[in-house]
């Protein structure tokens, strides 16, 4: 046959595997690479056929056809030598490459083409291929279960258009491989199932924010204040709303006491040392002033001895250490059901609707789907028993409002890998987490009796707040809680009563619960 004969040595059942190896790895790899230029859509479990399978599979069955031609070229070799074939057939030490025998200069010139067409193959699909583990799909989709919640909270988030690498990794060689190294590590884990469910935070050893946030955003331009009105609904029939209009001393205001601002934080070098790892509890903070002198700040309550100073670990604080969520968001409840009736997503004249969902919410839930079942019969029916003119007129209402409740649900909890809204706390602010508190609690004094202030003027100002319990026209200097609380306003930390357990719903007034009609 003249294949066969052409083919020489490679005509053996190795040799050939490799050759169908190599051939469908090759078709295939430009059949996916066609269709994601077509459809410009990136799949991850496709990008690991096109970039990493497929590739290994064509160089895999390259390797097979020599292997196998050596392999027969040896025994026929050996078989001549030990006088078991005719010396017609006797084969050289070595190859000989002739080129004016037909037979192998076909086989030079197909060999040659291969090996262009290989090298080129080969070429894109790496190149691809480090596109791919670059991108987004790579890191919050391909290890499905495990990154769902990191992923779908990215979605959801301000910095949903920044790439994962571009936090994770940033710029550098030095940060790539060991970004890599650690990515062996994490589908290790994956492929094995030993990844801790939640997975744990802070990231330990994460790249100061320094070398990646501070690309896009300059602390030392944030010199003003910034306001912000924050809208949220009372837990009762009507909803009511609320309003707080507030101004944000992100860089200061000029000519006060507190021109220096929450940013003061980053221009200024503060180490400190914390006796948790989740860094909530905080008893060491030192400072260093522009004079290089530093000023140490003790937990008077707890503080810690000068041994344990000595060899405990000093962080030096960055962005991260409030802003320790800034894209990985998962809002409470209450949160979500606010920011839906100002958008319009929930329709707000549904008689409680707030607490009917925070309340569905809230329970636990063994997975999605239960929790899709409880949501979709718990809303309508009760409408459908207390409110019966409700449930008939605004049907579509109750029916959108449902759907949107099932959707939080989605947002910020996941069952699977343990984790709900209140999982990773956030530090910015103080409503749901100690936040600004672990500093900043009139507990922290200096040698020279200097005391880290728990003014709340400090971060922020009132302008304006309007609720039920507020009369109409009232000018609002100082914040006024939902229910009167007294003195433990000042005293007890937002967080202490509203952290996860605690009462979700902002302004709910203890023991306060459905009327049932």
């Amino acid at each position: 046959m003249a294949i066969r004969k052409t083919a020489g040595y490679a005509w053996n059942i190795i040799s050939l595997i490799g050759m169908i190896l190599a051939v469908t790895a090759t078709c295939a790899i430009i059949v996916f690479l066609s269709y994601e230029a077509i459809t410009g859509v990136e799949k991850p479990y496709l990008g690991l056929l096109t970039y990493f399978l497929f590739p290994g599979m064509l160089i895999f069955g390259l390797i097979l056809v020599p292997i196998g031609a050596w392999r027969v070229r040896n025994q026929r070799r050996k078989a001549v030598i030990e006088g078991m074939a005719s010396l017609d057939e006797e084969i050289p030490q070595y190859p000989r490459l002739d080129l004016n025998e037909p037979s192998r200069r076909h086989l030079f010139i197909f060999f040659i083409v291969a090996s262009i067409v290989f090298v080129l193959i080969v070429s894109i699909a790496s190149l691809k291929g480090f596109e791919f583990t670059e991108s987004t799909s790579f890191c919050g989709e391909l290890c499905h279960t495990v990154m769902e919640p990191e992923h779908t909270a990215w979605s959801n988030s301000p910095h949903a258009k920044v790439k994962c690498v571009e936090c994770h990794v940033g710029p550098g060689a030095a940060w790539y491989v060991k970004a890599k190294i650690s990515g062996m590590r994490q589908l290790f884990a994956v492929a094995f199932h030993t990844y801790p469910a939640p997975i744990e935070t802070p990231i330990e050893n994460l790249r100061p924010a320094r070398d990646t946030c501070e690309h896009c955003h300059w602390p030392e331009k944030f010199y003003s204040g910034r306001q912000k009105v924050f809208y949220h609904y009372a837990p009762n029939e009507t909803n009511m709303p609320r309003e707080i209009n507030m101004l944000i001393n992100i860089g200061g205001t000029p000519k006060t006491p507190h021109a220096k601002g929450i940013h003061w934080h980053i221009g200024t070098e503060v180490n400190y040392i914390a006796r948790d790892k989740k860094r909530f509890d905080i008893p060491y903070i030192a400072v260093m002033g522009k004079d290089g002198k530093i000023t140490e700040f003790m937990d008077t309550e707890k503080p810690l001895t000068k041994d344990e100073i000595a060899k405990g670990e000093k962080r030096r604080m960055d962005c991260t250490d409030c802003h320790n969520r800034p894209t990985h968001i998962y809002r409470s409840p209450s949160q979500e059901m606010d920011e839906n009736f100002v958008s319009g997503h929930i329709d707000q004249s549904l008689p409680y609707i707030k607490k009917i969902a925070v309340e569905l919410l809230s329970k636990p839930y063994k997975t999605s789907s239960e929790a899709m079942t409880s949501i979709s019969k718990g809303i309508p029916e009760y409408y459908e028993k207390n409110y019966p003119a409700v449930a008939k007129g605004k049907a579509a209402a109750v029916k959108k409002a449902t759907v949107e409740v099932q959707e939080i649900y989605n947002r910020n909890f996941f069952p699977a890998m343990k984790v709900s809204w209140s999982t990773y706390p956030n530090n910015i602010g103080h409503f749901y987490a100690p936040g600004c508190f672990r500093c900043h609690d009139g507990k922290h004094k200096s040698a020279e009796g200097r005391i880290i202030s728990k003014d709340c003027n400090l971060c922020h100002t009132v302008l304006g707040q309007k609720q039920e319990n507020i009369p109409a026209g009232t000018q609002v200097k100082e914040f006024v809680h939902p229910v009167d609380i007294g003195d433990e306003l000042y005293k007890t930390n937002c967080s202490d009563c509203h952290m996860a357990g605690g009462h979700d719903v902002t302004g709910e007034g203890a023991g306060e619960s459905i009327p049932k009609h």
